[in-house]
């Protein structure tokens, strides 16, 4: 059996897919590209934005296109908070909610099953299917010690369509990085819906803090990355832990979404922008070379062009590497859709353009320090130009001339020269003798 799979959204979509792809191939089927025929496709669905909705169906219609014949099988987050929607289509065979891999296996192998199968993730707390996935293009393993969300932000369809907060026990945290280091893996990337929310649903609970203190002693992975993490919920404790060890890279991802405290209190934000600041400070002070990305909304309702004025001039003078920019569209069903005060669509796009100049230029100063420097260097892949591609312990895309088996290795380089926000490097010579897997040590 041919299956095929479109992975619509973010890198937690990017991860169900390829866990659904494995348990499938483990049971003798072929994935094949979206754009070939097969039995099944699978559409996993992203519900971020009213966008994002039509665009899973179109490709739905894409998929019964291709093959009159194949089941189409929609699953993911629109699948999960508006089924219904889905199920009327008539290119549509079956729709699947998160949780629930059985029935969708099932479903995709034997079209078993009713038409609708959802689960209410705010009441049912659906297990977290913990593996370990590559993403395509990366040599790097993410792990998901969590899932959903309790914060109801008002921009935020998430704690709907992924419900409560839920998370993987420590202990067999641990045991999926002695398998990953077992698998010759040397970075994972811990991830989660809300990953600050870590612990709380556990008995007895614990808290990330905890985890990250058993990750330092215990893990044998030598590079381990933190996903993204809400500022209010980065504590002291954690900034002392994970900088105090050479595991964790160093590089942070805190969504700051506002810039100015009267739009954060309608977003329904823990912090104000005050905080925010503080705790950038307080990490670069501890990790003066460390990579902090941000995510930014601009044109949230209520945004005057006094507001953004402020707010563009706050994250030009924070010492961020990088920010992730995302104009405001309505999510209908969120607090947000009913606020007053919206900005004209074309005004957003003009405010998201100069926001994400801003932040190039950020992510070209940010590489353009380490010219002249030494970094180490996981490589990944080898890019178009010829070159090997990978990045360092702080997030920077780094270039290299260098043989294939120096894939997955962490090697150490001298930066030359910042094309772009990319380094380009040569390879630190080791002595006489040594072999890649020396040089990666």
């Amino acid at each position: 059996m041919r299956f095929a799979i479109a992975t619509l959204g973010c890198k937690v979509n990017q991860y169900d897919s390829a866990i659904i792809e494995s348990r499938l191939k483990a049971r003798g089927m072929q994935r094949c590209d979206f754009t070939e025929p097969a039995d099944v496709y699978i559409v996993n669905t992203c519900t971020v934005t009213d966008r994002a909705d039509a665009e899973s169906l179109r490709i739905a219609r894409r998929a019964r296109r291709l093959n009159p014949n194949a089941r189409v099988v929609m699953t993911g987050c629109l699948a999960q908070a508006n089924p219904d929607t889905l199920a009327k289509a008539s290119e549509v065979d079956a729709v699947v909610g998160l949780g629930r891999l059985d029935d969708l296996e099932r479903m995709i192998e034997f079209g078993a099953g009713e038409r609708v199968m959802v689960s209410d993730l705010r009441k049912q707390k659906a297990p977290i299917e913990l593996g370990a996935v590559t993403l395509d293009g990366h040599t790097r393993a993410f792990l998901k010690l969590q899932e959903g969300c309790d914060q109801f932000c008002t921009f935020c369809i998430v704690p709907f369509s992924r419900g409560t907060s839920r998370s993987v026990e420590p202990r067999r945290v641990m045991t999926a990085l002695d398998e990953l280091h077992a698998r010759g893996f040397k970075e994972v990337i811990l991830s989660g819906v809300h990953l600050g929310g870590y612990g709380k649903d556990l008995e007895p609970q614990v808290t990330l803090a905890d985890l990250l203190e058993m990750v330092a002693e215990r893990c044998p992975i030598e590079r381990v990355r933190i996903s993204s993490l809400d500022p209010e919920e980065l504590s002291d404790r954690i900034i002392r832990i994970i900088s105090s060890s050479e595991k964790f890279c160093e590089h942070l991802h805190l969504p700051l979404q506002a810039g100015e405290d009267e739009l954060l209190s309608k977003m329904r934000r823990r912090y104000q922008r005050g905080h925010f600041r503080e705790r950038v400070e307080k990490v670069l002070t501890v990790w003066p070379d460390a990579a902090i990305g941000t995510d930014l909304i601009v044109g949230f309702p209520g945004e005057t062009p006094r507001h953004f004025e402020s707010y563009f001039d706050f994250v030009e003078a924070l010492g961020l590497a990088y920010f992730h920019v995302f104009p405001y569209s309505v999510r209908a069903g969120t607090t947000a859709a009913k606020l007053p005060g919206r900005v004209n669509p074309a005004e957003i796009k003009r405010r998201a353009a100069l926001m994400r100049d801003l932040g190039d230029l950020k992510r070209h100063q940010f590489a353009r320090r380490f010219v002249g420097t030494r970094l180490k260097v996981l490589f990944e892949e080898r890019a178009e130009s010829g070159k090997l591609r990978g990045y360092s312990r702080n997030y920077v895309r780094v270039l290299t001339h260098g043989p294939d088996d120096l894939t997955n290795h962490e090697v150490e380089v001298e930066a030359s020269a910042v094309e772009g926000a990319q380094l380009v490097a040569e390879i630190v010579r080791p002595h006489a003798g040594d072999t890649a897997s020396d040089r990666a040590s």
